[in-house]
């Protein structure tokens, strides 16, 4: 099982429901800035002048925006010439009501936020990541205390730079999806875990429906102690400093800070997963007609398939690769957001 850094769409998967964001007003520009609605005969779309797409920045990406451009431009030379620009939101909500509002036609965004973006604004999923090889991910389950948690000896997976990543109850081999939940049995009430946001279908979604599932820990209701970090790296750190004996993030957010905390990886030990969850994708406004929906999905396939454009790809959300969305994969998801909460 790969043990590698994702995005922040995995990276994330965060959505900040209690925030509204607004598209900001400066953005970069993909394709001809002079081109026109006539060129949209060739590109296949006609809906609209232009197609904006609207971004989320990462962690480690300080202007979304720039660094979008090559990925604009990239669809862009897609649609054989036709406008097409990236512009920065404060957070999903944003994007999602840029999309309601009609500033924003393309979105980029975790599991969750697709679900939100089809109820809310009548989004089309139309693709999804592929990372590593694979087109889903876990949430994994951390502790500072694996004397409790850990029900066999911590195996050490070293990453590409050598460092101790420790994994215990199977959680360095398995095939994605639920592992190690005789150990999150253990948890008890009023335990305080540490979680990403609550928006996140990695760092709170699908790891708080697992407790429920499992002890009837319901979301929201006190049975546990619910701390949110506001990013998967701050989760690590949490719990790497003591402030929540439990956390959770995607597999593996340790090697976001282990650049500057080298012992992250044996004192934060990986001992359940919680999925398997769809990856990130690409939903478009139902304002496109089922042709130009299909033209839009055969675009980003082109772009993903592109030297220059898989590179933009990287830049952006590290995405290695795209494929058709998986609508059976998403059914997943969709029942994780619409349950929540349910005992």
């Amino acid at each position: 099982m790969r043990k590698k850094t994702l995005s922040t769409f995995a990276l994330a998967s965060v959505l900040t429901l209690t925030m509204a964001g607004c598209v900001a007003e400066e953005g970069g520009t993909g394709g001809d800035e002079e081109a026109e609605a006539g060129d949209s005969e060739s590109a296949g779309i006609s809906s609209v002048d232009e197609i904006v797409i609207a971004l989320v920045p990462s962690n480690d990406i300080d202007n979304i925006v720039e660094s979008a451009e090559p990925l604009a431009e990239a669809l862009s030379d897609a649609l054989d010439g036709f406008p097409v620009r990236a512009e920065e939101t404060q957070d999903y909500l944003g994007a999602i009501t840029a999309m309601q509002t009609g500033d924003a036609q393309v979105v980029m965004s975790g599991p969750v936020g697709m679900i939100q973006a089809e109820e809310q604004a009548d989004a089309v999923p139309i693709t999804q990541s592929i990372r590593y090889g694979s087109d889903v991910y876990v949430t994994q389950w951390f502790t500072n205390d694996p004397d409790t948690y850990c029900m066999d000896e911590p195996v050490d997976v070293p990453d590409e730079d050598g460092n101790t990543m420790l994994f215990c109850n199977g959680t360095d081999e398995a095939e994605p999806g639920a592992v190690g939940e005789e150990a999150l049995e253990l948890i008890e009430e009023g335990t305080t875990v540490s979680y990403v946001d609550q928006g996140s279908a990695s760092g709170y979604y699908y790891p708080a429906t697992q407790l429920n599932d499992l002890l009837g820990f319901a979301p929201g209701e006190g049975d546990i102690d619910e701390q949110f970090a506001g990013s998967h790296d701050n989760s690590v750190l949490n719990v790497y400093n003591d402030n929540a004996t439990i956390g959770t993030s995607f597999d593996d957010a340790r090697q976001n800070v282990v650049a500057e905390n080298p012992d992250v990886g044996e004192e934060v030990v990986v001992f359940a997963w919680a999925g398997p969850i769809p990856n990130d994708g690409i939903v478009v406004s139902s304002e496109f007609s089922e042709e130009e929906q299909q033209v839009l999905t055969d675009a980003w396939l082109a772009v993903a398939e592109d030297e220059d454009g898989l590179a933009a790809l990287d830049e952006v959300y590290e995405i290695e690769g795209m494929v058709e969305a998986d609508q059976e994969a998403l059914d997943g998801a969709r029942q994780v957001y619409n349950d929540f909460g349910d005992e």
